[in-house]
């Protein structure tokens, strides 16, 4: 047998649809095993039901040390998650015999990082795609390759000084993901969806500045049913979070969400008539379907010349919220004026969405399981 190549399910939920697709498009190897490393108890029931039917690579579902069993979570809402640096310091005797590992976000590149003399080769693929991506960082050198999604992507690494063959151009690998919930919340009263999904990051969102004041218009006015679904990270650092959205929901036009698997299987983006955001790849996939989009600039950042803020000429851009509502209410009509724009933006970031990029990574991988 050959392997095993391990998948890191160690994260967050949302990173489970960028890597996913793959453990798929892999499993049809024969004579190779398969570790998929799981975090808690809502990682593992997931894939243990996707999985079994999968072959005829031997797939085995391994716990980290530090795994979490935990209860009332069998919706697949993001879970609480160990120390990622703890679990991942634990879990490197068990790679010493791994050939590679494929991975999904940053945080698992300080093992090749810290442990360059590790025989175990790390293919990372590139989650999030967007002009706004963060792109820097030593972490992101320590790869044996890094699968990117499109060639603008690709560019912004060749930009960085990064050899081609590190970055290669492979697709979107989550419009391959298959095991979408599709949920669709449902209002008493038929109107247009208005998704507002801001970013995590402070310098990066609406939420800070504007958060508790686009929630209260949102929930003053009845012309829009609203979903609210930030990015599931925001938590970490806007602890009343919970408490507002959930307030929020007590009205009948809007629906509010932190947790569930539908805020990263692509179900709100595409229940959505209108997406108002700030700096989220998310906007990307809503643009997918192009559709109109209202951006928040509560930074007051001079974004029109910034090459990282192309996200933002694919809609009207606010820089007060007293245009908040009347930005929604121009939006359908000035949309026309976007909808090329947003396909190119989307075309341009995320390459090839026919769900080629699976075969493209499982070659990576077994170059990588081959190589001397």
């Amino acid at each position: 047998m050959r392997g095993p190549v391990a998948f890191f399910f160690l994260g967050e939920t949302l990173l489970i649809p960028h890597l996913y697709p793959v453990v798929e498009g892999l499993a049809a190897q024969p004579d190779l095993t398969i570790d998929l490393w799981v975090s808690t108890s809502v990682h593992e029931n997931l894939l243990r039901a996707w999985t079994a039917k999968l072959g005829p690579a031997q797939i085995r579902i391994r716990r980290v040390p530090g795994y979490r069993v935990l209860q009332g979570y069998d919706d697949g809402r993001n879970p609480p998650l160990p120390n990622k640096l703890l679990m991942l310091t634990r879990l490197v005797p068990h790679l010493i015999r791994t050939p590679v590992v494929v991975s999904a976000e940053q945080t698992s590149l300080w093992i090749p990082t810290v442990l360059p003399m590790l025989r175990t080769r790390f293919v990372n693929i590139l989650h999030g795609a967007s002009s706004m991506g963060a792109r820097d960082g030593r972490r992101r050198r320590a790869a044996w390759r890094m699968p990117v999604p499109s060639e603008n992507e690709q560019r912004t690494y060749l930009d960085r000084g990064y050899d081609a063959s590190y970055v290669p151009v492979v697709g979107y690998v989550k419009s391959a993901f298959q095991q979408s919930h599709q949920r669709r919340p449902v209002f008493p009263q038929a109107r247009p969806i208005v998704l507002y999904a801001p970013h995590w990051q402070a310098h990066r969102s609406s939420w800070p500045a504007w958060g508790r004041e686009i929630v209260q218009q949102l929930v003053a006015q009845d012309r829009y049913n609203v979903i609210l679904a930030p990015h599931q990270r925001l938590i970490e650092g806007a602890p009343a979070l919970r408490s507002i959205l959930e307030a929020a929901a007590q009205h009948p036009h809007v629906h509010s969400d932190i947790d569930s698997f539908a805020m990263v299987d692509g179900s709100y983006t595409s229940a959505a008539d209108l997406y108002l955001g700030d700096t989220s790849s998310q906007a990307v996939e809503f643009m997918a379907r192009p559709r109109p989009c209202v951006f928040l600039n509560s930074p007051a950042v001079e974004w029109h010349q910034r090459a990282d803020y192309a996200l933002w000429s694919c809609g009207e851009v606010i820089d007060s919220l007293d245009q908040l509502l009347p930005a929604l209410d121009r939006a359908p009509a000035s949309h026309p004026q976007f909808a090329a724009v947003q396909s190119a933006f989307v075309q341009g970031w995320h390459g090839d969405t026919s769900g080629a990029a699976v075969g493209r990574i499982v070659g990576h991988i077994l170059e990588a399981l081959e190589a001397p």
